[in-house]
């Protein structure tokens, strides 16, 4: 994949909601929701897989357009702060491009986000990134990440607060009003759980109707390998319920 292209993955579940087999409209053409997963960073289409298995049969985004199912409910899957990241200039182009804003997004799952600001948090989460590098070049170049950031934050922070908002702040004050769930733990080292309660309740406060879980104990981006049947329990009832809200 080249620097210009943007990798994402896009299921189409097949299984009807159980709350709508016996009802009047059975009849009538299921909705299939289009989920997109926005995955964390260094996350590979093997490490998506187990989550692309809650919603089965990958498309590609061309299909939003090729084949009408814009028409379609949209579901995002969003997994820690770099899927955020671009999750919060999906929002903006939804609302602001011709081309997407008719598209009904339903809900959204944050999985282990989002974060504010956290330096240890971010140093954890690229030495993951980084695990399978030499551990010299892996040390040099959290080093030289650590100066960066203390670096902007220091002397560029306050110059580009004038013209660019933090994807978090941008969250707290998001025009969406879907349903969302945020799937986090108290537990995680790299996004802290007093982060994603302080984004719930400001949500919550924005008439905005949130879920939330604490796992307690799973690490980040951990928690449906440590509660598979838990964790996709919740993912397929929450999509079903935003579907038919």
């Amino acid at each position: 994949m080249t620097s210009t292209e943007l990798d994402y993955t896009i299921e189409i579940p097949d299984q009807p909601c159980r709350s709508r087999e016996n009802s009047p409209t059975q009849g009538r053409k299921e909705a299939k929701p289009l989920v997109i997963l926005l995955g964390w960073g260094g996350c590979t289409d093997k490490n998506l897989a187990k989550y692309s298995a809650i919603y089965h049969k990958r498309k590609l985004l061309e299909l939003l357009f090729d084949y009408e199912v814009e028409k379609e409910p949209l579901f995002f899957h969003v997994f820690s702060n770099a899927g955020v990241m671009l999750y919060r200039y999906v929002l903006e182009l939804l609302q602001t491009h011709r081309r997407f804003c008719h598209l009904r997004v339903v809900g959204t799952i944050f999985d282990s986000g989002p974060g504010n600001s956290n330096l240890v948090g971010a140093l954890r989460a690229l030495a993951v990134i980084l695990e399978h590098r030499p551990a010299v070049l892996r040390l040099l170049l959290l080093v030289a990440f650590a100066l960066v950031a203390i670096l902007f934050h220091v002397l560029l922070a306050p110059l580009t607060a004038l013209f660019h908002t933090h994807f978090y702040d941008r969250l707290l004050n998001a025009a969406s009003r879907w349903p969302e769930l945020y799937l986090y733990s108290r537990a995680d080292e790299v996004v802290l759980a007093r982060d994603v309660e302080r984004m719930v309740q400001t949500r919550l406060a924005q008439q905005v109707l949130v879920h939330s879980v604490d796992f307690v104990s799973s690490a980040h981006v951990s928690h449906l390998r440590d509660y598979p049947a838990y964790y996709t329990s919740l993912c397929v009832n929450f999509m079903h319920s935003c579907i038919h809200c």
